[in-house]
């Protein structure tokens, strides 16, 4: 169980690195057109990428784990509200931020004891 929950963890900092804090870094058109559609400005698009980038990196370190995945979870949370505000599509968009929660919550679940004893299903 912890095996697989490292490999999600893995997996979710890769796609989070790659795939949302990079193209914010880097000022992709892609990054900029997704948060104006969202009715946000891009000049928040740094503040986001630092966001993301720290909240990753507490998720990622054994130690901070538990804070960066409610730090995140709440980073997602508002993507969700942007989502559900501009009227973005409800399966693609809008709860695509619980599907990487879930995953989120999911690996940390898997790789934590602690976690797994203080959330014990099925007792």
């Amino acid at each position: 169980m912890k095996k697989t929950g490292w490999v999600m963890t893995g997996l979710f900092v890769l796609f989070m690195l790659g795939a949302s804090a990079a193209p914010k870094f880097a000022g992709a058109d892609a990054a900029i057109q997704a948060v104006e559609s969202l009715g946000w400005s891009s000049r928040y698009l740094l503040f986001i990428g630092f966001m993301e980038l720290a909240f990753v990196a507490l998720y990622a370190i054994p130690r901070t784990s538990l804070i960066g995945a409610v730090l995140m979870t709440g980073l997602l949370g508002g993507a969700i509200a942007s989502h559900v505000r501009a009227g973005s599509p409800l399966f693609s968009h809008t709860l695509f931020g619980v599907y990487l929660g879930v995953f989120m919550w999911t690996s940390l679940w898997l790789r934590d004891a602690k976690l797994r004893a203080y959330f014990a299903f099925g007792r």
